[in-house]
């Protein structure tokens, strides 16, 4: 009886294991390549969200009423009511001071404060609703809200 040993792999073996192999490196690197383009989506996001609420505490931190009498200051440093900041649109994010931050420089900010008649038990003369929005290219466009009262 003769024995004949086969060894190695034939022609279309190999094809075969070769598209297989491909296959699946094309699936992991695609799932790389896209989760590298959306790395710093939570980055910008997490940014977006710290200005809104810098933008927020400042404004909530003023006065409901004008304390000197002077309606509508020019300059944001001179801002010293709730009011004041309506209209407010700084593209590319500043301090309270007016000084720009350049690494913020990609972001846009609008601030809307309207009279409110949404909180029970204050008069609507007595609270303004605070909104600040924050965009930043097409990634991002988020809105942050707050009240203001008198009381």
């Amino acid at each position: 009886m003769v024995r004949i040993c086969e060894r190695g792999v034939a022609l279309i073996e190999l094809v075969v294991s070769i598209v297989i192999v491909s296959i699946a490196a094309a699936a992991v690197l695609g799932l790389l390549s896209s989760t590298t383009q959306h790395s710093a989506d939570a980055m910008v996001l997490s940014q977006a969200v710290s200005i809104a609420e810098a933008y927020l505490e400042e404004i909530s931190l003023k006065s409901f009423a004008d304390p000197d009498g002077v309606d509508g200051e020019a300059a944001r440093i001179d801002f010293d009511d709730v009011d004041d900041y309506d209209g407010l649109v700084d593209v590319g994010a500043v301090d309270q001071f007016g000084n720009p931050l350049a690494a913020l420089a990609a972001y846009t900010v609008f601030v809307t404060v309207t009279p409110s008649a949404a909180l029970p038990a204050v008069p609507g003369a007595d609270a303004a609703r605070v909104d600040v929005r924050v965009s930043f290219a097409s990634l991002v466009n988020l809105s942050l809200s707050g009240y203001k009262t008198r009381l």
